[in-house]
């Protein structure tokens, strides 16, 4: 990671044990992608409850280039934290790692290709105007839509990262999409 990690505690007591798991844990993405910038950790104490036990929260989020973010959030009741706080440590972080193996998969062109189109995210989006640019996963290239190209009512639903397939055609003024279909929304 370009940035050490940052990890956050909200309510919840600074253990070593904590500490060396959550870096165990951190240390794993990286078998993921080598291109992670930055990655937060933020383990919360939400609320308490005698009977129930307290409801903990853990959220991962990652950074990768191309202002790609993911990010994962799980909760659950805890009675025992030393027991079952790992559980949800896991849990958010098996999450994360799903969606670093999709990214990386998709960027080396092995997610499943619909006809053979290919896929992006938007880039730019100038919703007033009705257009935007989608660069594609490798990079190479930008290309530009128009709201009536996208598939489904769909121009509503983009947003800065949102994952498409699109079918190009050579425009006047350089690569267009002549149809945009949502493939992912970005992570929140």
């Amino acid at each position: 990671m370009q940035v050490a990690p940052e990890v956050i505690f909200k309510d919840v007591e600074r253990t070593a044990w904590v500490e060396d798991f959550v870096a165990e844990r951190l240390g794993h993405l990286e078998k993921f992608s080598s291109d992670i910038t930055r990655c937060h950790v933020t383990l919360a104490r939400e609320q308490g409850s005698h009977k129930k036990g307290n409801r903990y929260s853990v959220m991962v989020e990652v950074r990768m280039p191309r202002q790609h973010d993911l990010a994962v959030r799980k909760q659950k009741q805890i009675r025992d934290m030393q027991a079952q706080l790992p559980a949800v440590i896991n849990e958010a972080f098996g999450a994360i790692e799903k969606q670093l193996k999709k990214t990386m998969a998709l960027r080396r062109h092995e997610g499943k290709a619909h006809d053979g189109e290919p896929r992006g995210l938007v880039e730019k989006l100038f919703a007033d105007e009705g257009y935007g640019f989608i660069r594609t996963l490798d990079g190479a290239q930008q290309v530009y839509f128009h709201r009536n190209s996208v598939l489904h009512d769909g121009f509503e639903r983009l947003a800065v990262g949102t994952e498409v397939r699109f079918a190009p055609q050579e425009g006047e003024k350089g690569p267009q999409a002549s149809s945009v279909q949502v493939v992912a929304k970005p992570a929140e």
